[in-house]
């Protein structure tokens, strides 16, 4: 289930891609799963056919998902890469912290703020 909440500062096209990559990853969609048309889940969410449209560019650019034209839009198998990035990424991170003495707790509050802050650019995804 995704929920837009209108008074976060995190920007709706985010809110909605946050929710499905997380969705992908920990597998409550699954690899073949088929998304709702773009109009159908802005109709659903109350939001603009454009914000709905930005989130799964960016979802495919990521290669969480894909779109087969006329067919729709579907989980990916690439996101499998993905998770294996972010695997790849946190281990990277782990040595980082760890060389520089940083205590788990503030490494953790310092992904969190990454995380939550919404300026997390496409690069760094």
């Amino acid at each position: 289930m995704i929920v837009i909440d209108a008074a976060s500062p995190v920007p709706p096209f985010e809110q909605l891609r946050t929710q499905l990559a997380r969705q992908i990853q920990d597998r409550t969609l699954a690899v073949g799963t088929r998304l709702p048309t773009i109009r159908q889940l802005a109709a659903n969410l109350g939001l603009a056919v454009n914000t709905v449209g930005r989130a799964y560019r960016e979802l495919e650019e990521a290669g969480l998902i894909e779109t087969r034209g006329r067919a729709g839009s579907f989980v990916s198998a690439a996101g499998e890469d993905g998770l294996e990035r972010a695997r790849r990424a946190a281990a990277d991170y782990a040595a980082v912290v760890a060389s520089v003495g940083i205590d788990t707790g503030e490494a953790i509050r310092i992904v969190q703020a990454a995380l939550t802050s919404g300026t997390v650019t496409p690069a760094s995804r």
